[in-house]
């Protein structure tokens, strides 16, 4: 899973220029230089665009990504704005809301068929993904939606320390007004939940038992070890370039806020998720059908994550069938390489069989990085083009881990300040199949999500948000095609570790049964766990994370299947039209040359690919 694309600018509720918190702190600098009024991004935002009115709309969107999404600009390096966080009030949504449909209307008045082909895509591109995000206003998410994994309140304010690069004065100082937002930030979440709440729309009581569980347990520790409170700067080096004091002055400011501030709206939250929202949370019908104008929300989901629309019952029909080609193989493998009669036996070896898991952290974490190191030296042989950014194995932090899922992707700093960060879950060891690493490994970093994602960031004359964001069908598809592509290039240990490969097939599979299930047919959380406990080898703590994370994030998970299934059709054909001609290396460059395209765009290029003179 990728944290690449930037969520529906509703769902996220991103920041706004200049909006500073009542009572944050004065923070006093020495350093003089000041950051600049317009973006250090504003010529890349618009590279390669020829069209004068299209790169004036780009450009405008581009400025009102980065004022409406200050974190995301720091990551970035836009240090404009590195001192606010995204206000979550109703003013700051119908602002965001009217600026981002004045976009809208301006690209759906400019006529495509003049442009040339790389502004023509461009168009495309986002004209779709804003009429993608306005189609999702209707699921009005931030009103009901609770999350206790990363893009929770308390996981966007824990990572602030971490994505925020402190190397001078200024920048602490930055950060430590970033950080005084965020009691209001924690208010402004739950006087919106409190409208959704009043409004008939409410989370799965299972989601907010465990958002509450996840708050009790860091409310319980002590702010010495709470990360946003101890970031590493804090410590001064041998040599500390500051003026004297400065860093102790920051350090005392964050752990006050931390303390005095962010702790206490947390506990507010927690009491206000246990006394007013865990009551009236939906126990049965936990999908978008349990919600007013679910099906619209659903397919809007559709729409957004796979860029197409697709009816919920063809995506459900789709699954089952990949289901049965899954149960089939996963069968026959099962009784060669474990000596089990069928599929129910195999999943039940894979999944009972102790000897197949970890018994400490240091293991997975050993094999996981083993596994990059693999995947590095294998491919320059498929690939002719490489990132030039590094991709680092991580371990998913503790206040997170019991919450999330087994593993995910974090794309590098475009400024080069980080690399890209593969994070995998080491929270109950013994739970954690040794089998499934390795196909894991390949689809997060290499030669999945990080050779994808660090490459379209590489990309050169070229808009910034095609090289930063994209159809979720695309980078999911491809990460989970390099699943597979992983055997051809041979990095699978054993057939024990090809299982794993076709278990997460079956997972992936699964999801395309198991979302529309929830979402569209009002399937509960025991038939989706059900159903995935029988078809995939997926522990019980996975398979519960994963129903978990199917019920509040509608739609994602169907396109890995979906655009896995397109990138390898796409391949087949080209397979068979160009023959002995066919080079795996070039298909590999046309279908990640130009960023995370939606699937039709994709197959426009691979087309015109294939019937290219030669």
């Amino acid at each position: 899973m990728s944290s690449t694309r930037l969520a529906p600018l509703m769902l996220s509720i991103m920041c706004v220029l200049g909006c500073h918190a009542a009572g944050s702190p004065t923070v006093t600098t020495t350093t003089t230089t000041t950051p600049p009024s317009h973006s250090p991004l504003a010529a890349d935002a618009v590279g390669g665009i020829t069209d004068p009115t299209l790169r004036a709309i780009v450009g405008d969107h581009w400025e009102f990504t980065m004022r409406w999404s200050p974190t995301y600009a720091t990551t970035l390096g836009d240090h404009r704005f590195d001192d606010v966080l995204a206000p979550r009030d109703a003013q700051a949504i119908e602002r965001v809301t009217a600026e981002r449909d004045a976009l809208h209307e301006r690209l759906v008045a400019l006529a495509p068929g003049p442009l040339g082909e790389v502004d023509r895509v461009t168009h495309a591109l986002l004209r779709d993904r804003l009429t993608a995000d306005r189609a999702m206003d209707v699921c009005h998410l931030h009103e009901w939606n609770v999350d206790s994994g990363g893009a929770s309140i308390l996981g966007e304010l824990s990572y602030l320390v971490e994505l925020h690069t402190v190397r001078t004065d200024r920048d602490a100082a930055n950060l430590v007004a970033r950080m005084a937002m965020g009691a209001k930030a924690i208010d402004d979440t739950i006087a919106n939940l409190a409208v959704g709440l009043a409004d008939g729309r409410v989370a799965s009581a299972e989601k907010v038992r465990r958002a509450i569980e996840q708050l009790e347990t860091e409310l319980a520790k002590p702010l010495e070890t709470w990360a946003m409170a101890t970031p590493t700067w804090v410590t001064a080096p041998a040599s500390d370039p500051w003026p004297p004091g400065v860093r102790a002055r920051h350090a005392a400011m964050l752990r006050d806020i931390v303390a005095h501030q962010i702790m206490p709206a947390l506990a507010r939250y927690r009491e206000f998720l246990h006394d007013r929202v865990l009551p009236k949370a939906r126990i049965t019908d936990e999908g978008l059908t349990g919600i007013r104008d679910g099906d619209a929300c659903y397919r809007a989901t559709i729409l957004s994550h796979v860029g197409l629309a697709l009816e919920p019952a063809a995506l459900h029909q789709l699954g089952k069938d990949e289901i049965a080609r899954t149960d089939r193989e996963l069968a026959a493998l099962g009784a060669r390489v474990l000596g089990t009669t069928d599929l129910t036996s195999t999943i039940a070896k894979l999944r009972t069989d102790t000897t197949l898991y970890f018994s400490s952290r240091e293991e997975i974490l050993e094999v996981a990085q083993r596994s990059l190191d693999r995947a590095k030296a294998a491919i320059p042989r498929f690939f002719s083009v490489l990132p030039k950014t590094d991709c680092v194995m991580r371990e998913i932090p503790a206040y997170e881990a019991p919450y999330t899922t087994i593993a995910y992707y974090r794309q590098p700093h475009y400024d080069g300040s980080k690399p890209g960060e593969y994070f995998v879950n080491t929270y109950k060891p013994e739970t954690r199949p040794r089998f499934e690493l390795e196909a894991l490994s390949w689809h997060e970093a290499i030669p999945g999500h990080h050779l994808q994602i660090a490459l379209a960031q590489e990309l050169g004359a070229m808009p910034m948000f095609r090289k930063l964001d994209g159809s979720t069908a695309f980078v999911e598809g491809w990460a989970l095609y390099t699943e597979r592509l992983a055997e051809e290039m041979g990095l699978y240990s054993s057939d024990l570790d090809r299982i794993g490969k076709l278990s997460y097939d079956a997972w992936r599979a699964s999801r395309l049964v198991v979302d529309t299930g929830i979402h569209a047919l009002g399937w509960t959380r025991s038939q989706a766990e059900a159903y995935m406990r029988q078809h995939t080898a997926l522990t019980e703590v996975n398979i519960s994370n994963e129903v978990d994370r199917y019920i509040g994030w509608p739609g994602q998970a169907l396109a890995y299947k979906v655009g896995q299934l397109e990138i390898f059709k796409l391949r087949a054909e080209a397979e068979t039209a160009l023959g002995a001609r066919f080079d795996l290396k070039a298909f590999h460059v046309v279908v990640l040359g130009a960023g995370a395209v939606t699937l039709g765009v994709l197959r426009d290029r691979v087309q015109a690919w294939i019937t290219a003179p030669r």
